[in-house]
């Protein structure tokens, strides 16, 4: 039994040492640390297992290049889309990974009973201790059918009672701290902290850190008021990122969790050698938005296809205004894109997301990312 604790304690030891899991440290001469968002996107011609490998593949990268952590996004029925599940990928990562943080970015509350979402994560945190991240969004991360489906009613609850609701469940079932006398008293989310309190426990009570997601204020605001930390999606809401993240600061109030903000930014970024080539390969994202945005959501097209597409002026407005907000072109070009970003935002941290047709394009953009900022090889 001693050798038990002991091996709990070093356990903790080890989450302690390696800071909280929140702030990470710049790498080379990049301004803040990097990190990655992927999608888990499925190509014109490939399958989800082959996005499946490729995301494998990018959270290694990200490891051995010395980027802070790599996250998943929930989205549901986009063919192009294969991250419907974090939980089930993070798995699956934390078993093809040894030092990279790993999380939501994020899990959709209003989805999901706050039970299941601490089981599931509690479980990750059993897998991979000490370098999981929950991240949580208010919408759904789909059209409001299939957020029907997925609740398994039309009264879908995103109002501003309902969240800060669900995320106080939440997390009383991920420190186990329901007081004496609620209905939820004696409801356990198994792994988890009461592991340490029953007799013979040597669990640590360390637990996933919470994150809030938006792209608007109100998650901003939420977050700041709680203490959080706060990711910002710029990668598709540029025009809401400064107003959030100044509301984020302003309505800050330090906490257990934080002495003072700490927001990270979500940036569609790809670099490639030459410059037509990432135009190509953006393109390719481009067209996605414009079959998503018209209600035909597919398959990543191909280079090839996006080239031949005929866009409509509508659509080519469309696809001129997203790909405004991707930094995209060589190493270099992209390094002073997300200097500049950087600067501009004051954000804490730089998520970067690639938007390309295949895996070997994906690949190599963090690759040639890492190269220009001298991060380790």
């Amino acid at each position: 039994m001693s050798g038990e604790k002991d091996k709990a304690r070093g356990s903790d030891e080890a989450i302690r040492d390696s800071g909280d899991g929140i702030r990470g440290a710049a790498q080379g001469t990049a301004p803040v640390p990097l990190s990655v968002l992927d999608l888990v996107t499925v190509g014109a011609g490939h399958t989800a297992s082959d996005a499946v490998r490729t995301a494998v593949g990018i959270a290694r990268t990200a490891e051995r290049r010395g980027f802070h952590r790599y996250w998943v996004a929930e989205h549901h029925s986009m063919p192009g889309v294969a991250s419907s599940s974090p939980a089930v990928l993070l798995a699956h990562l934390a078993a093809h990974t040894e030092r990279i943080r790993l999380g939501s970015g994020g899990v959709m509350l209003p989805n999901h009973a706050p039970l299941v979402i601490a089981e599931q994560f509690g479980t990750l945190e059993a897998m991979a201790p000490g370098r999981v991240d929950l991240g949580l969004g208010r919408a759904p991360g789909t059209d409001g059918a299939t957020a029907a489906a997925l609740r398994r009613t039309d009264r879908l609850h995103e109002g501003a009672d309902d969240f800060p609701q669900q995320l106080a469940e939440l997390t009383r079932f991920l420190d186990d701290s329901f007081p004496d006398g609620h209905p939820y008293a004696r409801i356990h989310a198994v792994p988890g902290p009461v592991q340490a309190t029953s007799p013979g426990g040597v669990q640590s009570r360390h637990r996933p850190p919470l994150w809030l997601l938006g792209s608007s204020g109100f998650s901003a605001r939420l977050a700041g008021s709680l203490g959080l930390p706060f990711a910002f999606a710029h990668h598709f809401s540029a025009a809401n990122t400064l107003p959030a993240l100044d509301l984020y600061r302003a309505s800050f109030r330090p906490s257990e969790v934080l002495s003072e903000p700490y927001a990270l930014i979500g940036v569609a970024a790809l670099a490639a050698e030459e410059e037509r080539e990432a135009r190509r390969q953006v393109l390719t994202g481009a067209l996605s938005m414009v079959r998503l945005r018209s209600g035909r959501p597919g398959l990543v097209p191909s280079p090839e296809e996006a080239e031949a597409y005929g866009f409509s002026d509508m659509e080519r407005d469309f696809a001129d205004n997203w790909l405004g907000n991707v930094i995209h072109g060589t190493p270099d070009a992209v390094r002073q894109g997300l200097d500049d970003l950087a600067k501009r935002t004051g954000a804490d941290e730089l998520m970067i997301t690639a938007n390309a047709h295949g895996g070997p394009a994906r690949l190599r953009s963090y690759e040639l990312i890492a190269d220009a900022y001298g991060l380790p090889a």
